[in-house]
C-alpha cells in the first residue's frame, strides 16, 4: 500500500530527531517539527487507505479527526486520546515559530509520538497488511 511504504519512509526520518540534543538551532527545531508534521500526515493517510481497503466505507470522506475515531473503533489504534493529542500538536504546527510551541512539539515527539507511531506501524504489519 502506497500511503502505508509512505508512512513508514516519514517515520524512519522521524526517528532520527532522537539523536539532536537540546538547546536546538532554530532550523534544526524547525526542520524536527516539519519532520513531525510530515509522519503525522502519512500516518493517518495510511490509515484512511488500509481502513477503506478492509471495507470501511465510512473512511472515504473522512477527515483526520473521523479516521482517528474509525482507526480506534477498528482496533488499528489503541490509544484514541494520545492520537487525538497529536492531531492537536499537529494543527499547531503552523505557531512552530514560536520556539517554546517548537520546542514542545519536539519533545512530546521524542517523548511519545515515536512509539505511537511505531506502534501503528507494528500493528498495521502484524494485523492488517501482508507486507
Amino acid at each position: 500500500m502506497k500511503k502505508f511504504e509512505n508512512f513508514q519512509r516519514a517515520l524512519r526520518n522521524l526517528e532520527e530527531i532522537r539523536k539532536c540534543k537540546e538547546p536546538y538551532e532554530m532550523i534544526v527545531l524547525t526542520g524536527q517539527v516539519a519532520l513531525f508534521e510530515m509522519c503525522f500526515e502519512q500516518s493517518w493517510k495510511a490509515m484512511k487507505e488500509i481502513l477503506e481497503y478492509n471495507g470501511y466505507d465510512e473512511s472515504r470522506t473522512g477527515s483526520p479527526h473521523s479516521i482517528l475515531k474509525l482507526a480506534y473503533q477498528a482496533g488499528m489504534i489503541d490509544n484514541e486520546e494520545l492520537w487525538v493529542e497529536a492531531l492537536a500538536a499537529r494543527n499547531n504546527v503552523s505557531h512552530a515559530y514560536n520556539e517554546g510551541i517548537a520546542t514542545k512539539i519536539v519533545s512530546e515527539t521524542k517523548a511519545k509520538y515515536i512509539d505511537m507511531f511505531e506502534a501503528l506501524e507494528e500493528k498495521v504489519q502484524s494485523d492488517w497488511v501482508s507486507v
